[in-house]
């Protein structure tokens, strides 16, 4: 063993002054070369070089992803897909009914109050004038799709338009239009459907879908304010006005794209609305004329005393027709607010 008095009195001998140790010439080689390098390289390449470039996503391919997901979550949506099924097979039902039917709906066939039958071609049975249900059925979706969509296409136009420019514009005309929507919401929907009714005498789907799109705007008008407004102080609005763009190309090109699911399930709110609204003024005997929807059908079982007696195949179908589609309607809004909503989706 050796002494640790005598190794720790040992002296290292120095190098040689002016000599460098080998891996000293290969690390001063190693630092001209690379300094070298330097010198000769110009400062762009270098940064170019040292920094590293990510692939940037192009926006149409990110749109495309987006778009992707979106349908991803949407067939896993078990509302989304009930609600849709639900609408489409009644819409299908309204294409495919007319050429199927072999009676019309206004021809009187001899055969009252007749239960359904597929050999007399009576799919539905009968009425008690010997009309044919089936028929009546199918014209009766087809105003009830009509009614639907531009009941609740007008009330969403006109909830745009005064949600919008509310929310934008602010000051004095945010409370003149906020008046003039919380004075609607106080005023009895329905009862002053029957008064408008019942002295303009309908005589038309077109009315009656106007009449019912004039006064379901309110709330959707009211809810596009409070949106219009957290959007209105984002960064990306305010740099459209500082550029000097209009107001309206402002709201339609900067804020309702990022409101557009938000229109698009209120949409589907209104359209289940005005086809329940005006099935509602129809079963009260206030639609229009010359016309057979589904709550015609109903108002006529019911003058017949069809639910008493047992005519069960007169009032079954438009009644559950109905359900289903205001159902389905809502079914589909509550699974799009979960597709598009990332907090609500079902993983």
């Amino acid at each position: 063993m050796t002494n640790p008095r005598k190794s720790a009195g040992r002296k290292t001998p120095a190098p040689e002054t002016g000599k460098a140790t080998p891996s000293q010439r290969d690390y001063l080689g190693g630092s001209k070369r690379h300094n070298k390098l330097h010198e000769d390289t110009p400062v762009e390449v270098l940064e170019t070089a040292t920094t590293e470039k990510k692939p940037v996503k192009t926006i149409k391919t990110a749109n495309m992803g987006a778009v992707r997901e979106m349908l991803y979550f949407a067939f896993r949506n078990t509302k989304l897909i009930i609600g849709l099924s639900i609408v489409v097979f009644f819409l299908l039902f309204m294409v495919i009914g007319p050429h199927i039917a072999q009676h019309s709906a206004t021809a009187y066939s001899g055969l009252n109050n007749h239960p359904p039958d597929f050999k007399s071609g009576h799919y539905f049975g009968t009425t008690d004038t010997g009309q044919d249900v089936f028929a009546q059925f199918v014209g009766g979706l087809k105003l009830a799709f009509i009614v639907g969509a531009l009941g609740g296409g007008i009330a969403a136009i006109i909830g745009m338009v005064v949600g919008f420019t509310a929310g934008y514009k602010a000051g004095l005309t945010d409370e003149l239009l906020n008046m003039l929507t919380n004075v609607v919401l106080c005023i009895p929907v329905f009862a002053l459907l029957l008064v408008i009714a019942s002295f303009m005498q309908i005589k038309g789907v077109v009315p009656e879908s106007l009449l019912i799109g004039f006064v379901n705007w309110p709330w959707a008008a009211r809810a596009l304010r409070a949106q219009t407004f957290s959007l209105t102080s984002r960064e990306f609005v305010s740099l459209a006005r500082l550029s000097g763009e209009k107001s309206w190309k402002i709201i339609f090109k900067e804020i309702a794209p990022n409101m557009s699911s938000y229109l698009f399930m209120m949409f589907i709110l209104l359209f289940g609305g005005a086809i329940l609204t005006a099935a509602t003024l129809d079963f009260i005997g206030l639609g229009p004329a010359g016309t057979i929807s589904l709550g015609q059908m109903m108002l006529y079982a019911n003058a017949s005393s069809a639910l008493t007696v047992g005519y069960w195949w007169w009032f079954i179908p438009p009644g559950l027709a109905i359900m289903l589609i205001v159902g389905g309607a809502y079914f589909m809004n509550v699974g799009l607010d979960e597709v598009f909503n990332p907090r609500l989706r079902e993983m």
